[in-house]
């Protein structure tokens, strides 16, 4: 049997592509297959860097379940595959789990390539005590779910990092 191909997750910039690192950039050249969250992004990402002739696909969290067998087949297939998300590191508040444990559970080499997350910068500049936190994640887009949650957290007394989208974000201070 052939050996298989490596899933790569890699950081990408947030908002600003100065912020990728070199093995981001190697890493992405060499891969066979570039799995994006969506491809309008992926495909601009690539373009910027001047990287060309990919095979691309995607996998969402409106996919991820459907594209996660035809990633693998990739894998299994010896070829290489970057999995990238619109913006930061894949799997964190992003689609990519369940292919990751199917690769895992395949014995499918898995590496993470560092880079740009939102999280750290945003707790090294808070101004609030980070020696201990807890990430909860993105929280139910309910109001009602959401409170829920929100009271469940309410003795928790590490910095707490919340997720959320931008259109969302006055109705969650206005929950907590």
């Amino acid at each position: 049997m052939a050996p298989s191909g490596t899933l790569f997750l890699v950081s990408t910039p947030i908002g600003h592509y100065d912020d990728i690192t070199l093995r981001a950039l190697h890493v992405l050249r060499e891969a066979d297959v570039v799995v994006c969250e969506e491809r309008k992004e992926g495909e601009r990402l690539l373009s910027h860097y001047g990287i060309r002739d990919k095979t691309v696909e995607t996998l969402n969290e409106h996919n991820e379940a459907a594209a996660t067998p035809h990633v693998l087949g990739f894998l299994r297939a010896g070829r290489n595959v970057a999995l990238i998300s619109d913006a930061g590191t894949p799997v964190i508040s992003d689609p990519g789990l369940i292919l990751v444990q199917s690769a895992i559970g395949a014995a499918i080499p898995v590496v993470p390539v560092p880079g740009p997350s939102s999280i750290i910068p945003a707790l090294t500049v808070s101004g609030f005590a980070i020696d201990r936190f807890v990430f909860c994640g993105f929280l139910s887009p309910k109001s009602g779910r959401r409170k829920t949650e929100l009271h469940a957290l309410r003795h928790e007394a590490r910095t707490m990092i919340l997720m959320d989208t931008p259109y969302r974000l006055l109705a969650l201070l206005r929950d907590v």
